[in-house]
């Protein structure tokens, strides 16, 4: 399995796994979403709880914060690209969002 989610995904995979998550794109082989909230404290409670969950998998997306808004993006730097961890992190950031 750990093999698995570090072996670098097709661009038909790619496009395949962005299709089951509406909001997340693809930019320069990596996948980015943003989200907003009502105000910094809710970004930065969000922000929180993505440092858990990427400390608890070892998998750390890339953040930017500006006042409502969170920008995730996501690549696999081990396996030059996008892997199946990196739509794993997308569908956890998604849940806790939602």
């Amino acid at each position: 399995m750990a093999e698995q989610a570090l072996e670098k995904l097709t661009q038909d995979q790619i496009t395949t796994n962005l299709e089951s998550n509406d909001d997340w794109v693809e930019l320069n082989g990596q996948i980015q979403r943003t989200y907003g909230f009502s105000d910094f404290l809710d970004s930065m409670k969000f922000v929180n709880q993505i440092a858990e969950y990427a400390e608890q998998v070892q998998h750390h997306p890339d953040i930017l914060i500006r006042y409502n808004k969170v920008t995730l993006t996501v690549s696999t730097h081990d396996a030059g690209g996008i892997t199946r961890k990196d739509f794993d992190l997308a569908k956890e950031a998604d849940k806790l969002f939602g």
